[in-house]
């Protein structure tokens, strides 16, 4: 099969950046970062629903979630719902096939040279540093599936409502409010799976309410700054396709 038209091309590009993204997410998510270290600012310690000091501990898959929530509405505004809703199962299904594989690969005997290495001048057990890095609980990989396709599925429906009142008129106001709200849901879902079912962690109900609502601050403000890039994006691609073509693919991703 080629891909011939533009419109093609296209969505084969997007696609491809929507699923690679997500797949990243999902392998440096399990590094937790501090915001505020990394900006180089005082930790803010807050107090919120009983659970003291916190701050902004993030995963590290924020740096790739807010270009799959883009790719998700730009998608949405030239393909329409039933694309982002394929991309996104398609997505999923490769997620999980990929922990398979780590798993496959955890299992593996390692070579003794490997195993013990020195690195920056500390001796290091691959076996566990690759455990560590890629062999997440089934919990939180299922956590972070369920509240993927959850959060996918709120924001293509919001999209796709919004679009219905303002018509092709402001963008910003039906990518940044999907957005918005599939983050919402993403932030306690994955958090209530991967902790608050989980029998290992069991948190509390005001650890899952606090910790979600602090992440969600963060991604929050991150939505709000990424809206010029939308836009940057958005204007790349009607300058790729032209004037007509990305008219008439608006206009029939809106049906």
């Amino acid at each position: 099969m080629t891909f011939k038209t533009k419109e093609s091309r296209l969505l084969l590009v997007l696609g491809s950046f929507f699923v690679a993204n997500t797949i990243l997410s999902e392998f440096i998510g399990v590094k937790i970062f501090s915001v505020e270290a990394t900006l180089g600012i005082k930790h803010f310690n807050i107090n919120l629903l009983g659970v003291p000091n916190l701050s902004f501990h993030m995963s590290a898959g924020v740096l790739t979630w807010p270009l799959i929530f883009i790719m998700t509405d730009i998608i949405n505004e030239y393909f329409g719902m039933k694309q982002v809703r394929f991309l996104s199962i398609l997505t999923a299904v490769l997620i999980g096939y990929a922990f398979f594989i780590v798993w496959g690969a955890m299992n593996l005997s390692s070579s003794d040279f490997w195993v013990n290495q020195q690195i920056n001048g500390q001796q290091v057990n691959m076996d566990n540093a690759f455990a560590g890095i890629f062999g997440q609980g089934m919990w939180i990989i299922v956590g972070s599936i369920v509240a993927f396709l959850v959060g996918q599925f709120a924001d293509v429906l919001i999209f796709h409502k919004i679009k219905k009142i303002t018509g092709e008129r402001a963008l910003w106001l039906r990518s940044t409010g999907s957005t918005l709200v599939s983050q919402l849901i993403d932030s306690f879902v994955v958090i209530f799976i991967a902790f608050y079912l989980n029998p290992q962690y069991h948190w509390s109900w005001q650890m899952v309410a606090a910790i979600g609502l602090v992440n969600y601050t963060y991604k929050f403000l991150v939505a709000i700054l990424m809206t010029p890039i939308l836009y940057l994006v958005h204007h790349v691609i009607d300058n790729y396709l032209g004037k007509d073509l990305a008219h008439k693919l608006i206009k029939m991703a809106g049906r």
